[in-house]
């Protein structure tokens, strides 16, 4: 019988290609955020009727660079009340726990044509455990929102820390189950074996319940609205962040948008065939990434459309209609795998 064309599962490489992998998906992350965030921030202005940012360098094109420098030059301020070293390391959390996250997106399948007939992953890792390696990064977030909202000293930031906190627990249920009706179709844990196996139809169709629900509960994951409860500004003084200045504040928003970022990679992985689409197997990476775009432009368009939920509402939602639904997919999944 010939072999399945099957990704390659668990290859590892040197330490000094991990170690430039790392500096790669970094540099990666600081190129691209900003431009998300220009890309927000045009679009925000499309759909509200209006023109967005335009003073700072052509077309507004320079305003992230602006923003940052603003941040920058802020000077810090810390509260009588306050823990300072707690107030520094939960921002550092927040956006180790997002870079973290993006080492295993997979951009390609292992390719033969590396540098000095060598061979490279398109992706930082491919870990045995494969998605649950977000997962339990994606856990430790909360402690980042937490931290920061607790090692503040002011009441208004703590509540705004233990909501956040109950929001990511609530959703984090759902979010998980609503990829296990993946892993039992594809069989494995594995983000590259999982994106090799949707060569001939993409997951999103057989399980387009559980992307449904994946996408709901990533909205919720990376606070972002209708669920951005974590900074309500109008019920709870911006929640947990309110006592963070300058580029301590920025870095909890840069997290959200790693966030978002990680969460498309891991939507176009699961659900949306990877590197799979029209053309040569070398236009794999460009798939990848057009694919994260799409998703990232459902976040906007999304946060431009839908006003916030009360805080009622989304755990409600969370408990009440997601939590069942998932499960009800998964084993519904379950049931037609084995039969």
């Amino acid at each position: 019988m010939n072999a399945l064309p099957l990704a390659d599962v668990n290859y590892v490489e040197g330490t000094i290609v991990q170690i430039a992998k790392s500096i790669v998906i970094f540099l990666f992350v600081l190129q691209v955020v900003p431009l998300i965030l220009l890309l927000e921030r045009k679009l925000l202005g499309r759909f509200q009727a209006r023109l967005g940012p335009n003073r700072v360098g052509p077309f507004g094109l320079l305003q992230p660079l602006a923003d940052v420098l603003k941040l920058l030059s802020k000077e810090q301020s810390t509260p009588k009340t306050a823990v300072p070293w707690m107030m520094a390391i939960a921002p550092a959390i927040s956006i180790f726990t997002a870079v973290v996250t993006l080492a295993i997106i997979p951009f390609g399948d292992v390719t033969h044509h590396g540098i000095f007939g060598a061979t490279y992953g398109l992706y930082g890792i491919d870990v045995s455990i494969g998605i649950l390696w977000a997962f339990a990064f994606g856990a430790l977030a909360f402690y980042g929102l937490m931290l920061g909202g607790w090692a503040s000293g002011s009441k208004y930031s703590f509540l705004g820390a233990m909501r956040s906190a109950a929001q990511l627990i609530s959703y984090e249920v759902s979010l998980g189950l609503s990829l296990l009706g993946v892993v039992f179709t594809a069989g494995s844990l594995s983000l590259t074996e999982i994106v090799a196996k949707q060569g001939s139809i993409w997951y999103v169709v057989p399980q387009f319940v559980g992307f449904c629900i994946f996408m709901v509960a990533a909205f919720a994951e990376t606070n972002r609205p209708p669920f951005d409860l974590p900074e309500a500004d109008a019920e709870i003084v911006a929640g947990y962040n309110t006592e963070f200045g300058g580029m301590r504040f920025g870095s909890f928003f840069m997290a959200e948008y790693i966030n978002m970022i990680a969460i498309s990679g891991i939507a176009t992985a699961m659900f949306l065939g990877g590197w799979h689409g029209p053309g040569p197997d070398a236009l794999g990476p460009l798939w990848v990434i057009l694919k994260m775009l799409f998703v990232i432009l459902l976040f906007i368009w999304i946060r431009a459309t839908l006003p916030r939920l009360r805080y009622d509402q989304l755990m409600a939602f969370g408990w009440k209609v997601l939590l069942p639904l998932a499960t009800l997919n998964a084993l519904v999944t379950a049931i037609l795998v084995v039969a």
